[in-house]
């Protein structure tokens, strides 16, 4: 594992580091205003016969709490490991561009018997205070978890991370804050993203050895 005292000296890292955060702030930027716009948007109702079997049950806490604690400890971690740390800014960037864009070409009415996810800092840092329905495919915070489970090395952390990414991906549905496909097919985008930037890292790896 490379510590920072290594790399600091590296400009070429320190360089890369510096633009995947400038690019990941301008990302979230961007995805805040976006959001907004989606909430705007008619958008379809799905039939879902998953969520017509059950009533929805408020799983906003377990939900938040999985999620907030999984994303304090995967800083941690992986801030002992700049490489990886690099790796999950650009991996999130890109995940990001991806839910963007299939939010703009899959527009959704949420579920109607859905009980809204209230996070107070969603709230007031992307949308302004605005309550958000509509950003429904893919599944944000079952993709959020699944990213982290891939990028952990193995161990507990990493088993971790997929169990809850399961637990989040359920409890979502049990609250009706998402249709069944939404959290679906949230991995498989969030894998299909991990294989492309693993993809074209290898590439740039393997010119810069010429």
């Amino acid at each position: 594992m490379m510590s920072w005292e290594n790399l600091v000296k590296e400009k070429k890292f320190l360089t890369e580091m510096i633009i995947s955060i400038m690019i990941l702030l301008i990302i979230l930027l961007s995805l805040s205003r976006f959001l907004l716009i989606v909430e705007q948007r008619p958008g379809v109702i799905i039939n879902d016969p998953l969520l017509a079997l059950f009533h929805p049950i408020n799983l906003t806490w377990l939900i938040f709490g999985l999620i907030y604690f999984s994303l304090l400890a995967g800083i941690i971690v992986f801030i002992k490991d700049p490489p990886r740390l690099l790796f999950a800014f650009q991996f999130y960037s890109l995940l990001v561009l991806v839910r963007i864009l299939m939010m703009y070409l899959v527009p959704l009415e949420a579920p109607p018997t859905m009980i809204p996810l209230q996070d107070p800092f969603v709230e007031l840092f992307g949308s302004g205070g605005k309550l958000l329905t509509r950003d429904l495919f893919f599944s944000g915070h079952t993709s959020t978890l699944f990213m982290l489970f891939l990028i952990a090395d193995k161990g507990i952390l990493k088993n971790s991370f997929f169990v809850f990414t399961i637990l989040v991906g359920i409890s979502v549905i049990v609250q009706h804050v998402h249709y069944t496909i939404d959290v679906v097919a949230a991995p498989f985008f969030t894998y299909s993203v991990y294989r492309v930037l693993l993809f074209f890292r290898k590439k740039l790896l393997q010119k810069e050895n010429y």
